[in-house]
């Protein structure tokens, strides 16, 4: 269009063209409200769900955290129970007065009135071995 037809239109002053548009102002800056209410209720709600998220995401890491503790707990414990039925039955031995006096004959070398003790060479290279033997040996014993 050319400037000089643009001009050839005119607004009335009519009272009535005067409401008519200060009413379409007032719808535009209601819509104008509108949008603009949407769109931070719309920003709030993009914070809120990105904020619980990163919580969500950060409770979930520390929660697999904790199960890996967990699991490792358990087989502690369970090393631990094991351990402790171990030495419950080494105090049901050492309650056992024969048990006691054979033990102390094969660490210690003691022996009974009328009894020789001979150490082995290969027995005095190697003691610990030879108290396991002979712990093994007097369990199995006495288990009998």
């Amino acid at each position: 269009m050319n400037e000089n037809e643009t001009q050839k239109v005119a607004s009335l002053d009519t009272p009535y063209a005067k409401e008519q548009y200060r009413k379409f102002q007032k719808q535009h800056r209601q819509l104008i409200f509108k949008r603009r209410r949407l769109a931070a209720l719309l920003a709030i709600a993009a914070f809120a769900a990105i904020v619980m998220g990163v919580q969500i995401f950060n409770e979930q890491r520390h929660l697999s955290e904790l199960k890996e503790i967990k699991v490792k707990t358990v087989a502690e414990s369970a090393k631990v129970d094991d351990q402790v039925d171990g030495l419950k039955q080494d105090v049901k031995l050492l309650k056992d007065d024969n048990y006691v006096a054979k033990l102390a004959r094969s660490r210690f070398y003691y022996s009974k009135d009328g009894e020789l003790v001979f150490v082995l060479p290969d027995s005095a290279n190697t003691p610990s071995k030879d108290k396991q033997s002979a712990d093994e040996v007097v369990k199995s014993e006495t288990a009998k």
